[in-house]
Formats: structure tokens, sequence, C-alpha cells
């Protein structure tokens, strides 16, 4: 449990996608704990339901970011249940290993839409509620924007793109006295990286060596760093602490990994990949279908 002793986060009203599981649901379990008054927002009505019980039966809606007419709907009510917001978390995001070559198409378009857009669609309807003096807004990026990894092209890529709205969004409401950070973090031992990262292709690639450039985190740190950086409604946000100078000396970072010899196996992951059929770390709604669960309902 972290021994902040910060700027307090009582009473600050948080908005949270991807709550759920993971990163999101520890985030609004904390936040919570803080005295933050929290809403949450994803695609899984029981976790949700179970989430939002820990946060005194807090505020949530079942919304597929990919969405926007979902997301300006969700995130319109849920500002109106809070009466208000202060903060809004764009934590929902997917994974997914993808050879660029003899990927499926669709996995870049399915990581784009939700990581992408709806980081975009999030901001965009949370913009106007958190344009005030002690407003914040962050975008969950990753490490990943910064160092690029065979496999993980279509997750890289959409974390670059993440980064970059959150760095333009801190310009356009500068006028607002809001402010946005972005959140940088390597792996975190959630399901994401478990699923998005233990795949055949990735052992074959590293034999049998994590894909990352570091361990595998511990979710308290990133939570610890972000209760810190939410609190003090800081310009990036990192975990482990290393990565903050990391991003600074990104482009030798990423000559450093191209030389790691663990990656010496790219030619038999990329054909394992080719025939393995990973799965997107979270499971998404049929194209076309914009009905929330009957058990959605909070």
């Amino acid at each position: 449990m972290s021994s902040f002793h910060g700027p307090t986060l009582a009473g600050r009203r948080v908005l949270i996608t991807g709550g759920a599981r993971g990163i999101g649901a520890a985030l609004a379990r904390r936040m919570h704990e803080r005295g933050a008054r929290v809403a949450i927002a994803g695609l899984e009505p029981k976790l949700l339901a179970d989430v939002a019980w820990d946060c005194g039966d807090a505020p949530w809606r079942y919304c597929d970011v990919g969405d926007r007419v979902a997301v300006d709907a969700a995130v319109n009510e849920l500002v109106g249940e809070l009466g208000g917001l202060d903060v809004v978390v764009a934590n929902a995001g997917i994974a997914a290993q993808f050879p660029l070559v003899h990927g499926d198409p669709e996995v870049l378009e399915q990581t784009l839409r939700v990581n992408v857009l709806g980081t975009y669609y999030t901001l965009r309807a949370a913009g106007p509620h958190v344009s005030h003096p002690l407003g914040y807004a962050l975008p969950i990026a990753s490490m990943a924007a910064a160092v690029h990894l065979p496999l993980l092209g279509a997750y890289s890529a959409s974390k670059a793109a993440v980064e970059a709205l959150g760095d333009t969004l801190r310009e356009e409401l500068r006028h607002t006295g809001a402010q946005v950070g972005v959140g940088y973090f390597t792996e975190i031992d959630t399901d994401m990286t478990s699923r998005g990262f233990g795949t055949a292709a990735a052992k074959a690639l590293t034999k049998g060596k994590s894909l990352s450039i570091s361990s595998v985190l511990p979710l308290d740190s990133a939570i610890d760093a972000l209760e810190r950086g939410i609190a003090r409604r800081s310009r990036r946000i990192v975990a482990p602490r290393w990565v903050g100078p990391a991003l600074h000396v990104r482009m030798a970072l990423q000559r450093i990994v191209a030389m790691d010899r663990r990656l010496a196996s790219v030619p038999e992951a990329l054909r394992v990949a080719a025939d393995e059929k990973a799965p997107l770390t979270t499971p998404q709604p049929e194209r076309g279908d914009h009905e929330q669960p009957t058990d959605a309902t909070p």
C-alpha cells in the first residue's frame, strides 16, 4: 500500500475507462480508498459491478470505447451522476501480437479502434468537463510508445498515437487551467500482460525469456505511481522510475534493443506467429453490435 502523503485526492471526481480489471480496477479501488468519488466504464458488466461495489457502489456503465456515440452517452451520464468531473483516465486498451507482413490486418484495425479512437473519444467527451483549473486528463500510453519490439507493431503504433494525443491535448487545454499527463509503464503484472505476451511466438522470439526490456512490474507499483501523479496532476507518470529518463533517449534505446541477442530468433518467431491465432487481450463486441448486455444496468 502506498505511503504517499502529497496533495489530497479526497473529493475529486474521477472517471476511469477499462475499469473492469487490471490497472483500471485497481486504480478505481485506490482512488476510492483515498476519498475520491469514482465512476468506471468498460466491457465486462459482472466485473464492473464488483469493482463499483468495492468503490462505495460507484456509478458504472457498459461502454465500448471504440463506439463514439456510446462513449458520449456513458461519459455524460457518469459525469451527471458524479456532479461534475475533475479527472479522466483513458485507460481502456487491448493488445495482441501482430507480425506486420503476415499478421491479420483486423488485429491492427481493432487495436487502433480501441487504443487510439477509444482514447480520443474518451478525451473528446470528457474534455469539456475537465476544462477547469483543477481538471486533469490522463491517457495511458506505454513504454511501447517509445521502444518498438518485434510482434508488437500494432500495440506500439497505437500507444505512440496515444502519447501524441496526450501531448496535443495538453497544449489545447492549457488556457483553461487543466493539466494533461501521459502514463508510461513497462509490462505490468495484469491479465493483459499474461494474455497478450504469453504466446508461442513470443517464447520462440526470446527462447522462453521475457519479451520485455525489463522484468514484469507488480501492479501495486503502477498504482502507487498513478496515485502520486494524479494527485499532483503530473505531466508524465512512469513506472518503474527509470522509464522517465529513458523517454529522453528513446532513439538510442531503440538501437540498443535492436542489438539485444535475445531477439536473434525473429525469423523463427515470425513463422510461429503467422500460424498462431493469438486473441486480443479483451474480446471485443461484434462490429455493428452496439447494444449493451441485458445485465449491464448499474
